[in-house]
């Protein structure tokens, strides 16, 4: 498969504090990768640079082949990548409808008139839920203070299908979630491969990614250390040996 994103020599300082250092990453199309790493091993970092959060001190970053200018998260999103944080970066005060249009409402009439069309905002969340796996019925008027966890993380990924992003950056979505809430998350990732859809998904919990995922990444220390671990050929100790550097025995790997 093609790349579909591909980030080479990627650095990025914050003073004279190095976060990342000379990294490579790619994704291919309808790839699901699974990023670890320790706290500070600099996968945040690296997901801040792709959705344009961050700026890159020095680097590349190519989207099907052409060089891509990333300096915000408008252009990120003008690339096809959306990212999904932790807090879904939801308005919880807003309905599910208005949450997965925000900043982009279609409106109804003359467009000078800035007249949302409520009607087909309310419609399309309806389907959209069912897509990504709501069961049950909620109504596209909900605000989203009265959903669970598991059903943000779902309006967020519907807003990231619906507007057909490319590439879906799950940043830690099981994070304090319930059994059946994380298992509806994996579920939406795979059913992103699914639809066309590549994504990358960093969470602490590997026997997470280990359910989802095509390859997996490591990073320590700012740098990529490993980039094509098969989770189908590896097991859940070995990489967090990659992971720590360190043997189940507490020994640096490679000694």
């Amino acid at each position: 498969m093609a790349d579909l994103i591909r980030m080479v020599g990627i650095t990025k300082y914050y003073g004279r504090v190095r976060a990342l250092e000379d990294v490579d990453f790619s994704v291919r199309e309808q790839e699901i990768v699974g990023l670890l790493g320790d706290n500070g091993a600099g996968k945040s970092t690296l997901i801040k640079v792709l959705s344009g959060a961050v700026p890159v001190t020095s680097g590349e970053i190519w989207v099907r082949g052409e060089k891509a200018e990333i300096r915000s998260t408008t252009d990120a999103i003008r690339y096809g990548i959306e990212t999904i944080y932790q807090d879904s970066a939801l308005v919880t005060q807003l309905s599910i409808a208005r949450n997965l249009f925000l900043g982009r409402e279609p409106v109804k009439g003359p467009r000078w008139l800035g007249r949302m069309d409520l009607a087909a905002m309310n419609e399309v969340a309806s389907g959209l839920l069912r897509k990504v796996g709501i069961e049950k019925r909620i109504p596209p008027e909900t605000p989203i203070a009265a959903l669970s966890g598991g059903e943000r993380q779902a309006v967020a990924i519907a807003r990231a299908m619906h507007f057909d992003s490319d590439l879906i950056v799950l940043d830690e979505p099981t994070n304090n979630l319930g059994v059946a809430e994380t298992q509806g998350v994996l579920n939406f990732v795979r059913g992103a491969r699914a639809s066309g859809h590549s994504c990358i998904f960093i969470a602490h919990n590997i026997h997470h990614v280990f359910q989802v995922v095509d390859r997996i990444v490591v990073m320590r220390r700012g740098r990529v250390v490993a980039d094509d671990i098969d989770p189908k050929a590896s097991s859940v100790e070995a990489v967090e040996q990659v992971i720590t550097g360190m043997t189940a025995e507490g020994v640096p790997v490679g000694e």
